[in-house]
Order: C-alpha cells, then sequence, then structure tokens
C-alpha cells in the first residue's frame, strides 16, 4: 500500500469521525505511525546481531534471545497498527453501502427521491456500526499491552539478562544493544496506546450520552403533546355543557320553597269559601 491509499482511507475516516475520533486519528497517524516508521525501525534495527553473549557455544546465543525476545518490539507494534485501524475502515465500508443503495434507489426511482438524509450521518446502523468499531480498538488496544507486558515483564528492558537454556553449557550472561533507547521508545509507544485507549472511552461515553439525550428529548417532547390533546379534550365537553343547557319557563320551573311554604300554612277557611263560591250559582243577571 503506497502512501496516497494511505492518506484516502485516512481522510474518509476522518471525515466521519467526531471530535474526539479526529483527535485519536492524529495520535494514532503522528505519535505511531510516525515514530514507528521514522525513530523505532532504525533504533531496533536486527537487534539478533546486538544480542551478545559471554560464550561461544553454538546456538546458545539464539536460543537466548528467542527465549527472552519471542516477538520483537517492532513487529508486535506492527501488528498493533494493522489492527488498530482495521475497524475505522468499517465506518467507511458502511458508509460506502449507503452511498450504493442510495445510487441504485435514485436510478430506480428518479432523481428527485432520497433513500438517506446524508449517508454518512450518525443514525441507525451507521451509529451502532461507529460505536461497535470503538469497542473493537479498544479491546486490541488493550490486548497488545496485556501482551506486551506479560512478555517483557511490565515493559522494562535490562541492559543484562542471565540465560540458562539449553544447549548454552551454564548460565550465561547476555546483553541487549541499545537497552535505553529501547526503553524510552517502549514507554513512548505505550504512553501513546494508554491516550488512545482514553479517547476511545471519552468518544464511546459521548455518543451513548449523546443518543439517551436525544432519546429523553424524544420522549419528553410525546409526553407534552399527550398532555396537550388530553386537556383539549377534556375542555370540550365543559364548554358545551355550559352553552346548551336548556332554559325552563317560568311555568314548567319547579316550585319554590317559598310557595310551597305559604300553600300548606294557608288557613282552612280561606280555603272553604273559596269552595263556597266557586260553588255558588251566579244571579247578577235577575
Amino acid at each position: 500500500m503506497d502512501w496516497k491509499t494511505f492518506q484516502a482511507l485516512l481522510s474518509g475516516v476522518n471525515k466521519y469521525s467526531t471530535a474526539f475520533g479526529r483527535v485519536w486519528l492524529s495520535v494514532v497517524f503522528v505519535f505511531r505511525v510516525m515514530v514507528y516508521v521514522v525513530a523505532a525501525e532504525r533504533v531496533w534495527g536486527d537487534e539478533q546481531k546486538d544480542f551478545d553473549c559471554n560464550t561461544k557455544q553454538p546456538g546458545c546465543a539464539n536460543v537466548c534471545y528467542d527465549h527472552f525476545f519471542p516477538i520483537s518490539h517492532i513487529r508486535l507494534w506492527a501488528l498493533q497498527l494493522i489492527f488498530v485501524t482495521c475497524p475505522s475502515f468499517m465506518v467507511v465500508m458502511h458508509v460506502a453501502y449507503r452511498d450504493d443503495r442510495e445510487r441504485k434507489y435514485k436510478a430506480k426511482h428518479g432523481n428527485n427521491s432520497k433513500l438517506y438524509n446524508n449517508t454518512g450521518k450518525k443514525h441507525g446502523g451507521l451509529w451502532w456500526t461507529y460505536l461497535i468499531s470503538l469497542f473493537v480498538k479498544t479491546g486490541i488496544e488493550v490486548a497488545f499491552l496485556y501482551i506486551l507486558h506479560h512478555i517483557y515483564d511490565s515493559f522494562y528492558l535490562p541492559r543484562l539478562v542471565k540465560c540458562g537454556v539449553k544447549p548454552c553449557p551454564n548460565l550465561v550472561d547476555c546483553y541487549i544493544g541499545h537497552p535505553t533507547e529501547k526503553k524510552v521508545f517502549s514507554y513512548f509507544m505505550v504512553g501513546a496506546s494508554g491516550l488512545c485507549i482514553v479517547l476511545n472511552i471519552c468518544e464511546i461515553i459521548y455518543l451513548v450520552s449523546k443518543r439517551i439525550a436525544r432519546i429523553a428529548n424524544k420522549l419528553n417532547r410525546q409526553k407534552r403533546q399527550i398532555a396537550v390533546s388530553h386537556n383539549d379534550h377534556n375542555e370540550e365537553p365543559f364548554d358545551n355543557s355550559i352553552d346548551t343547557m336548556p332554559t325552563l319557563s317560568k311555568k314548567e320551573q319547579p316550585p319554590s320553597f317559598r310557595s310551597a311554604v305559604k300553600s300548606s300554612h294557608r288557613p282552612p277557611g280561606l280555603k272553604l269559601e273559596e269552595k263556597i263560591r266557586a260553588s255558588a250559582p251566579d244571579l247578577s243577571f235577575l
């Protein structure tokens, strides 16, 4: 892979990343890839030739080097950089898949129709792809740090190691070439890897918190709409009942309490007199 292709891939990753993702990409490219290519390879060089033991026994130096350095730092960091950058290309491939679907949809339904508002916006499946890539990158970083710590005993490189592995005749002393430089670069690469882990965790927290806030705002809007519609539904029958209440005439109205009391306490003599007057014949015509 040439530098132009690598730069195109990195620019695609940078285009669809958040602010934390852009910082992570800068740290990987400047503080890890550039340091690895420019300085680290020259410091290690042919490290097996610089590994010197105080014996002339054939095969002893090779066996002791393989015992203390089963995996070279340079090759381990090369694998780490390859595996760490691969999950970021998952996002680029997902966006390319969306662009292809958008192109086919426009060819079928016309140029004015759209399947996605923005193919690079992190919604739906692309959000999950981005989040999974962050978890995968973090897991790879932690795994390689554990391997380096387990093999090289807390990332420390001593000047002198003692080896008693066969075919060495006895316990021999072996010396490592450029131990101070290698130790400094080892700590630098481990620190850069730890910084990338912190940035990945911050980006995961940012994405999840932003998604939770968006869902909470959506639920609050739905609750407000339901409350407004419920209030409107309750106010309408009350107004109709006030406007459509029938008015009764005086004849249809029930008797009041005073009229009922007056009619019940009227003297009996008056009632009899009224009955006599009503039953007496009218003699005014005589």
